[in-house]
């Protein structure tokens, strides 16, 4: 049997990048799933990382093995006919707010990482994306490639010099008094199936292409296992900054406070993850749409962008710890069937 670990790093390198979107990049993801519960945030990253790693590995193998083209198939092969198509539509308005988020988001970086108005931000934002969109995406998604190493390259940097501070054991100890500690059980379960029920976008059609059992299954190994490593220096560093829960993009507040020579570099590369989020979630929105209705792209582009613009109105802060949470709620019913999905182990390993 050959084993071609350059595909299985290609496939944990798509699945990383998929995973890591804008919430990820600016730390206020990790903060109101795992680093605002101290200690216990650290045991249900630990949880989390080995659930990213067994079922992202099992939900692209059986992708493989049921020849899904794309998630839709994916869902109704897991809830069945009927259910699985009402599932789709869930995530269609998922999507719709993850792309809300994302604008939000957009929007808080230029307003309290550059001092201009958030408005200002998510229009320019729109704008760039819906060039894109009409010209077309060939080619944009490879800037992930280059975005997502440069991140992970500066979290481990961050994580680094947070962990030679003096006071970093008793922090990392640290078990803060919250109002909804009990949210921190279901953390690990909730964030795995939010992450995993958006990632199938991108993971199905990816390990159809592939096939080979053996090459997804360490794909999905290798992804789980860096996002696991992303996540704990992440949250190494997260855990030093006082009143995390107060930033808007905490990881840009660390940054400057730390390493102030690196700041604008790490403004550029996290606006650069919301904004290829942007297009990812609008591009998988238009496609789904033209499932119900034929109209011109044009058309349903703006129509995505109208609803996203009125709802990121709200701060991106208040909305992705509402929104997230939700959604992560809703996504543990495609946790649980996925789970308990049994993987058909008499397949192609050549």
């Amino acid at each position: 049997m050959k084993k071609n670990w350059s595909a299985a790093f290609q496939i944990a390198a798509v699945y990383v990048g998929t995973v890591v979107g804008a919430g990820f990049a600016t730390g206020r993801e990790i903060v109101e799933f795992f680093s605002r519960f101290g200690f216990i945030g650290f045991l249900a990253i630990l949880l989390s990382g080995y659930l990213l790693i067994v079922l992202g590995s099992k939900l692209m193998r059986i992708a493989a093995q049921i020849n899904a083209v794309s998630y839709q198939e994916f869902n109704v092969h897991l809830f069945g006919k009927w259910a699985g198509r009402g599932i789709n539509i869930i995530m269609l308005f998922m999507l719709l707010g993850v792309s809300a988020v994302m604008l939000a988001g957009a929007g808080a970086v230029f307003e309290e990482q550059i001092g201009l108005s958030k408005n200002l931000g998510v229009f320019i934002t729109i704008f760039l994306s819906f060039l894109v969109m009409l010209i077309g995406t060939k080619g944009l998604f490879a800037v992930n490639s280059f975005v997502v190493p440069i991140m992970v390259c500066f979290s481990l940097m961050l994580m680094s010099l947070s962990i030679k501070q003096t006071d970093f054991v008793s922090h990392l100890l640290f078990v803060p008094h919250t109002e909804d500690s009990w949210k921190s059980i279901l953390a690990p379960f909730s964030y795995t199936a939010l992450n995993l029920a958006l990632a199938q976008a991108v993971l199905v059609p990816i390990a159809n292409e592939i096939k080979d059992d053996w090459t997804i299954k360490w794909g999905g190994i290798l992804g789980g296992a860096a996002l696991t490593v992303i996540l704990i220096s992440s949250h190494f560093t997260l855990i030093m900054l006082p009143n995390v829960e107060l930033y808007e993009i905490p990881m840009a507040i660390i940054m400057k406070q730390i390493a102030p020579f690196f700041y604008w570099i790490f403004v550029l590369v996290i606006y650069g993850e919301i904004f290829t989020s942007v297009i990812g979630n609008v591009f998988g929105l238009d496609r789904q749409l033209k499932q119900f209705v034929t109209v011109p792209t044009f058309i349903t582009i703006s129509a995505i962008f109208i609803v996203s613009y009125i709802i990121s109105l709200i701060d991106y802060s208040k909305l992705l710890s509402n929104l997230y949470p939700l959604f992560g709620y809703i996504s543990l019913i495609f946790f649980i069937l996925l789970w308990r999905k049994p993987l058909n182990n008499k397949v192609n390993k050549s």
